[in-house]
């Protein structure tokens, strides 16, 4: 199945918020764009962002703007379902004849802020400037006074414009903004693009996401979970191959799901679902997924010792603990999508209930570690002894998932 890609690169307002991403054209795990059809690349990040990966999973509940060259204006998509958050930006080598101006004027019509990119004035692009709701200027290597009188032309036609600082690269440059006026900010300054990919829905993703919030009812039928696994040969396979690995010594082999689960039990399966659905997603080098898996491990054999009755629910604590570092995104916005108890979300935003005390032991006992390398502290020998059996179980499992 063919990746797609996505390149994504914050806005900020005058208190270094996030206000919007701008969302560009990318062909691989490359920093630029390689286009040779800019209205093909028009329309693939549209269809990448809308159909593929997903509006919400790029931006969450963030503007997005979007880069619309003049053919693909003209073909006047309907993408009146995302007006509230998608932002039309005009590129600077659109022509306003007639026919984009009325297309402008259905975007607008539908809900979408207008934004100018790149914008240099000149009195043939004032029925442009009519219909803009944000002007773009280019400000590296620009004069500050050139900027001012720039910014004053503009609003002396249209008053309520709103301005962004596009390629700000100090602080400096950024203050000389603010101080100018400019009520959002874009640059390297503050974030080089980072490459977003995904792919097409899958079935086993389907069917795992069903897994995940099967599981995480309160009153799971064992029955409903071995259907869901059963529905997708992906899962299966997995699953009986984990199961049946060197790993646990098995005399006889597991040959069906439920034979698995009866074995294993329920909170097995849940930390398998769990890792799967992490080791799916993640974009980020094996390390990381390394890490999560033995923080979750390490919670959960703290936990056997002070919370037997949570030992899983640690565990995923634990395992989802480094999700906005892997998904590039707040953790609050990501848990918002995802089918978890209160308690565990509540010990991942805030670290607290036992389960957000057992993580914060565990990231503590991660920064000594680290300073002890230095000789800088001692280590606690059952943190020690935790961490290292489940730097173990962390091999197997992502051995597990090739």
């Amino acid at each position: 199945m063919q990746d797609v890609f996505i390149g994504r690169q914050p806005i900020f307002d005058r208190r270094i918020q996030v206000y919007a991403y701008e969302l560009l054209y990318r062909d691989g795990y490359v920093g630029y764009a390689r286009i040779n059809d800019v209205d093909q690349a028009s329309c693939d990040v549209l269809a990448n962002v809308l159909l593929e990966i997903g509006l919400e999973n790029i931006v969450g509940p963030h503007k997005a703007f979007c880069n619309f060259s003049q053919g693909f204006l003209l073909q006047k998509p309907d993408l009146s379902f995302a007006a509230q958050q998608l932002v039309v930006e005009i590129l600077e080598t659109v022509q306003p004849t007639a026919e984009v101006l009325t297309a402008i004027d259905r975007f607008r019509a539908a809900g979408h802020l207008i934004a100018l990119d790149d914008f240099v004035y000149d009195a043939g692009l004032q029925p442009l400037v009519e219909r803009a709701d944000i002007i773009k200027l280019e400000v590296l290597d620009v004069d500050f006074d050139v900027l001012r009188q720039r910014i004053d032309q503009l609003r002396g036609l249209k008053p309520r414009l709103i301005f962004l600082a596009e390629k700000v690269e100090t602080n400096e440059v950024f203050q000389a903004c603010r101080d100018l006026g400019f009520d959002y900010f874009q640059g390297y300054f503050f974030s080089k693009p980072k490459i977003v990919t995904g792919k097409k829905l899958p079935p086993s993703r389907l069917a795992l996401l069903q897994l995940v919030a099967e599981l995480q009812r309160p009153d799971v039928v064992l029955e409903r979970v071995e259907q869901i696994i059963q529905s997708d040969v992906n899962l299966s396979v997995k699953l009986l191959r984990q199961i049946n690995s060197s790993y646990y010594s098995l005399i006889h082999p597991v040959s069906s799901i439920r034979q698995a689960i009866v074995r294993f039990g329920l909170d097995h399966i849940r930390t398998w679902t769990c890792v799967l659905l992490l080791g799916g997603v993640s974009e980020k080098p094996l390390e990381l997924m390394g890490m999560a898996l033995i923080r979750g491990r390490m919670c959960a054999l703290l936990a056997q010792q002070s919370q037997p009755q949570g030992v899983q629910t640690c565990f995923t604590v634990g395992l989802f603990s480094l999700l906005d570092s892997i998904l590039d995104a707040p953790m609050e916005q990501i848990l918002s999508s995802l089918p978890l108890s209160q308690e565990i979300k509540t010990a991942l935003l805030e670290h607290g209930g036992p389960c957000g005390a057992i993580l914060d032991q565990v990231k503590t006992y991660e920064a000594s570690a680290l300073m002890q390398q230095n000789g800088a502290v001692g280590e606690n020998p059952a943190l020690r002894t935790a961490y290292w059996e489940a730097v173990k179980w962390a091999d197997h499992i992502r051995a597990g998932l090739c």
